[in-house]
């Protein structure tokens, strides 16, 4: 005898998924899409723990090493020593740009730096002393950097995918001058290492790992044209004595953005905008 299938039958093979099934399905791909999400932050933080142990920790031996082998900061002079970075170039400026024991009306020396000043970075008058021929002289290893010299430089992908480009120099920043703060902007902390190209994201870890806590306006890190004298801007002469400031610019604007808050364009072809950071030095 022939058997045959019911049509009620048939229908019970073309079922589709139950509502279970369709919420497995749906709470499989959010855990996916969470984990790639983490995973990209994991891996972020990770290129900006390996930025401060590999690149920024290590030019910091660095200049710490040319101080024990030479007994000054780099290009102080030897036997007048003045304890700033690029001292021997304030030895030689004219006597009308010292007066007395009052640093805090001088004109800085120039930064010591190599080749090209990175963005942002506010060109100082003077000498423009090559930090690789500096630290080549005295035996120093430097860290490797991008490249064989180009080791002042560091290349990394910003949030957007984009490859932004940090460097290095080291300057003397002037004491703040009370009577006259708004002159005193970008100043003060001595001698400092200066770093250019950081991402407000970047900056914020770095600060956070060096100081505890991302602080523009307080500790050994901060951000240039920020001091404890002026108001969060900057601009003003206005005295703060209250919490620090935030970080200016954020990683929705583009490079080259001029306001200090806010959204960008969030392009996805932009360079996120870039700070620069001085970080004080122990010498």
């Amino acid at each position: 005898m022939k058997h045959t299938h019911s049509p009620s039958r048939r229908g019970g093979f073309q079922q589709g998924f139950t509502l279970v099934e369709l919420a497995i399905v749906l709470a499989v791909i959010g855990l996916i899409i969470g984990a790639v999400a983490i995973g990209k932050d994991v891996q972020r933080n990770a290129e900006y723990t390996k930025i401060k142990n590999k690149f920024i920790d290590q030019w910091e031996q660095a200049y710490n090493q040319y101080y024990q082998r030479t007994g000054v900061v780099l290009r102080d002079n030897q036997t007048s020593p003045q304890n700033m970075v690029n001292g021997a170039d304030f030895l030689t400026a004219a006597a009308g740009n010292r007066s007395g024991q009052n640093m805090t009306g001088v004109t800085p020396p120039g930064a010591v730096c190599d080749k090209a000043l990175g963005i942002g970075m506010t060109a100082r008058t003077g000498d423009k002393t090559d930090l690789r021929a500096l630290m080549s002289r005295v035996g120093i290893r430097m860290p490797p950097g991008r490249a064989e010299g180009f080791e002042d430089r560091y290349v990394y992908l910003d949030s957007n995918g984009n490859p932004q480009e940090v460097q290095v120099c080291f300057q003397w920043n002037r004491p703040l001058s009370n009577a006259s703060a708004v002159n005193a902007v970008g100043e003060g902390m001595g001698n400092v290492m200066v770093i250019t190209g950081l991402t407000p994201d970047l900056a914020r870890s770095l600060d956070q790992m060096i100081d505890g806590k991302p602080d523009a306006r307080e500790g050994r890190f901060r951000q240039q044209g920020i001091t404890n004298d002026v108001n969060s801007a900057g601009t003003g002469t206005t005295a703060v004595n209250g919490p620090g400031s935030e970080w200016h610019a954020n990683n929705r604007q583009e490079q080259g953005s001029a306001a200090a808050g806010g959204g960008g364009r969030t392009l996805d072809e932009d360079q996120v905008a870039t700070v620069v950071a001085i970080y004080k030095m122990n010498q």
